[in-house]
């Protein structure tokens, strides 16, 4: 079997860590091939080195130009693959030429979100609703997002994010970490998500203010980068920079997310409903409870009350409260946090999704015998 995996880049996303962790499991597994196809000169992960994966790049100049797809084309008229594995609506378009020339089996895994109220107006949904039209599956992270992308039930299917257990192996000193970013506080919390509109920094912030306004004894951390990364750092008023630690992007999550005492997910549920968040699967996975903006794949993973909190989109006082919560009752916090590692290890662990995708790919290969 041999499998071309089309993404837009390598950054650092769920996207991408989701893909690489898959082909990691199917590393595992003899007799499939595969190379990786991507639009960006962005490479940011080791694994790509570590298992010497073989990246094609195609850069998109000028960004419409047909040379893209002659290019992607020519990958594949040369490595011969039975299928070709997109990872979003635009690499599915791209992918749709080829796979019909070819004769490739086109798994379309473009859903890794559930916005609201979606409908032919919004350019992503019409272009994946298009797509779909030339798709042998359809693969959602959630079934909140199949749902809201309104795939065909006749060739979709959900399968969760998986999340490897083996990452959480030789977790580095709690206190090298605390050091390393200037942690001074025995209590801390931490959000994990791309500084963008649809992850709304601004509710974690302004819950964070409140609680600094009462006590000092609570570092807050904000993890990634992005467009609005300089907006909400200027945001913040100085008596409280001390407090609110910006960390960029960084390579050792598992070891920080070690250190923390609850993990943070609010996402804008008016333009961005939540898929399987990678984020909340590492706060679980290293039993931290977690408190979220309910909706979307986001019901699918947190257990209200019983693995963390789901609370309303854009309610800083009511995070602010649950955080408190917390940090108040020690006991009710390790409680949620063991409760959710065993959800995950029992529901998203990497094996599961390996097998279920190796399942898709078997099946849908035989229907050509």
């Amino acid at each position: 079997m041999k499998i071309i995996f089309l993404i837009d880049n390598l950054r650092k996303g769920g996207k991408e860590r989701r893909m690489l962790e898959l082909i990691k499991g199917l590393s595992k597994t003899d007799n499939i091939d595969f190379e990786i196809v991507i639009f960006k000169d962005q490479i940011e992960y080791d694994i790509v080195q570590e298992l010497n994966l073989k990246v094609h790049i195609i850069k998109r100049k000028p960004k419409y130009s047909p040379n893209s797809f002659f290019k992607l084309y020519s990958i594949c008229n040369q490595f011969k693959p039975d299928i070709i594995h997109s990872w979003s609506t635009m690499c599915s378009i791209f992918a749709i030429p080829t796979s019909q020339l070819l004769n490739i089996k086109l798994v379309n895994g473009n859903i890794a979100k559930a916005p609201l109220n979606l409908n032919m107006l919004h350019t992503d949904f019409a272009l994946a609703k298009f797509s779909f039209i030339f798709s042998d599956i359809i693969i959602g992270n959630s079934s909140a997002g199949l749902k809201s992308y309104k795939a065909p039930l006749s060739k979709s299917m959900a399968i969760k994010n998986g999340f490897d257990f083996k990452r959480l192996k030789n977790l580095k000193d709690p206190n090298f970490i605390k050091k390393k970013y200037n942690i001074t506080t025995e209590l801390i919390i931490a959000k994990v998500a791309a500084f963008a509109d649809r992850k709304d920094y601004d509710t974690y912030i302004a819950a964070a203010q409140l609680i600094l306004s009462n006590r000092k004894d609570v570092t807050f951390l904000a993890i990634g980068n992005g467009p609005n990364l300089d907006k909400i750092k200027n945001s913040i008023p100085k008596t409280f920079l001390k407090h609110i630690i910006f960390t960029g992007a960084i390579q050792d999550i598992e070891s920080l997310i070690s250190t923390i005492d609850v993990g943070i997910l609010s996402t804008n549920d008016s333009v961005h409903g939540e898929g399987i968040s990678n984020s909340i699967l590492e706060y679980m996975a290293l039993s931290k409870p977690v408190i979220a903006t309910k909706g979307g794949g986001t019901d699918e993973i947190v257990v209200d009350q019983q693995t963390g909190y789901l609370i309303p989109s854009k309610a800083p006082q009511i995070m602010a409260d649950k955080i408190i919560e917390l940090i108040n009752n020690p006991e009710l916090s390790k409680k949620m946090g063991l409760e959710g590692s065993e959800r995950i290890k029992q529901h998203f662990n990497l094996d599961h999704m390996t097998t279920t995708y190796l399942d898709v790919y078997t099946k849908l290969l035989q229907k050509n015998k």
